[in-house]
């Protein structure tokens, strides 16, 4: 499954020496958990994948292996993360230029006006996978936009349950099938493909589930007798920005750049830096309220706050808390969580396949494979199964696909398999 993964003079590791990393890393993630619990991931998460990491390559000098080799071994795996690094930091400066030229802004607008009372469920869901693909993060929307329906749907007289479904059910799709997203870069990555091809493979997918859950939450949906709460974001947005068709125009541009195949990276970057010069020509308001230095001349201050912003994103004062909350983000400083936390997971699956671990594992699992359906399952099963144990997504993506991957390859599936079977699973 791995070539020669051990060094000429290593011992094979047993079934012990496999597992010892992996539960020092369960019992030391459900530690993390437990002390900082949602705020695990910023650090403390990072810490135990290290320490792990560490212990596995441990084991690997025990067996006989030397460390110089383990330590080579998580440099090239480490490596193979480099380009979607790359891509979240232009992702990250895209999104903060996106806000600040009013691209999102107005992506969200004219997506609340499919809302309608007697649509409810199927508008919420349409509408959060509308913002979910435009800032590429499911989180938020359920944040900011999902609250705002749940209270919307209690005064309505709806079920608080079917809405949250509803908005977890578009905010997930948007997420998952926008290259904004953080593991919609890192499963191609893992995996081998890439990104444009693996988002193309994801539609097989996606969009039937995404379709059915829409017509279950029309069949469902009661109708709404009011909706005065939905013209309220609408016309913070529009007192804040100038909203119009022609800010969609980067949108459309990114879209074809994919729709060509071209790099991602360039494409993504390239899109940062068409929405930081539109935000220069249609938000000059906007982007000189944020200036930090009066005494700039007027081409000097909108060059550095668009720096700015590129930087560490943007910053909304409206005063209105949803609006504000939904557009403060973006950056390239936005992704360096996700960049220390996909560092570490990739030098601990990188450890643990240098030193046989990983093949150790999943030689069991392997054996059973018959064929390329039951091994798409497995690849599932064990996404689903490190989700459960380690409560962390970005683990659930880099420990299946490492331990998948030369399967894939040895049995000729393209890698775009093992990428989508990664995101259906681990992402959601």
């Amino acid at each position: 499954m791995i070539d020669e993964p051990l060094g000429p003079a290593s011992r094979r590791p047993s079934l012990l020496d496999a597992g010892v990393p992996v539960f020092c890393l369960v019992a030391l993630l459900a530690l993390s958990v437990h002390l900082y619990g949602e705020d695990a991931s910023y650090g403390a998460n990072q810490v135990a994948l290290l320490l792990s990491a560490a212990l596995a390559g441990l084991v690997g000098v025990k067996n006989g292996m030397s460390w110089d080799h383990v330590e080579s071994a998580v440099v090239k795996g480490i490596s193979i993360a480099i380009k979607p690094i790359l891509i979240l930091l232009a992702v990250g400066a895209l999104i903060g230029a996106w806000i600040q030229a009013g691209i999102v802004p107005t992506m969200i607008h004219y997506g609340l006006q499919l809302m309608d009372p007697g649509w409810f469920y199927p508008a919420a869901c349409l509408v959060s996978a509308i913002v979910g693909l435009a800032i590429g993060s499911s989180w938020t929307v359920a944040g900011t936009l999902g609250v705002a329906f749940m209270t919307i749907a209690a005064g309505l007289g709806l079920s608080p349950a079917v809405t949250a479904g509803a908005v977890i059910s578009g905010a997930y799709f948007g997420d998952k099938m926008s290259p904004l997203f953080d593991t919609t870069n890192l499963a191609p990555a893992v995996a081998g493909s890439e990104i444009f091809d693996h988002i193309r493979h994801m539609t097989w997918t996606t969009i039937p589930s995404f379709v059915l859950a829409l017509v279950g939450f029309a069949v469902i949906g009661l109708p709404a007798r009011g909706s005065a709460e939905l013209s309220v974001l609408p016309a913070e947005l529009e007192s804040s920005f100038r909203l119009g068709w022609h800010l969609l125009l980067p949108v459309l541009a990114v879209m074809i750049a994919a729709g060509l195949r071209m790099p991602a990276f360039p494409t993504i970057l390239g899109g940062a830096l068409l929405g930081a010069l539109f935000g220069v020509v249609f938000q000059r308001d906007v982007v000189l309220a944020s200036a930090g230095d009066p005494t700039l001349s007027l081409p000097l201050a909108l060059i550095s706050e668009t720096w700015q912003v590129l930087a560490d994103g943007f910053r909304s004062t409206t005063g209105n808390g949803t609006v504000d909350e939904l557009l403060s983000r973006g950056g390239m400083s936005s992704m360096l969580n996700t960049v220390w936390l996909i560092v570490c997971a990739m030098a601990f699956g990188a450890s643990m396949e240098a030193t046989g671990l990983l093949e150790r594992l999943v030689r069991g699992m392997i054996a059973a494979v018959r064929s390329a359906s039951s091994l798409i399952v497995s690849t599932l099963a064990t996404a689903v199964g490190v989700n459960a144990l380690a409560a962390d997504q970005y683990m659930s993506i880099v420990v299946p696909g490492r331990m998948f991957r030369p399967e894939y390859e040895r049995r000729g599936l393209a890698n775009v398999n093992l990428s989508r079977a990664l995101e259906d699973a681990g992402t959601l």
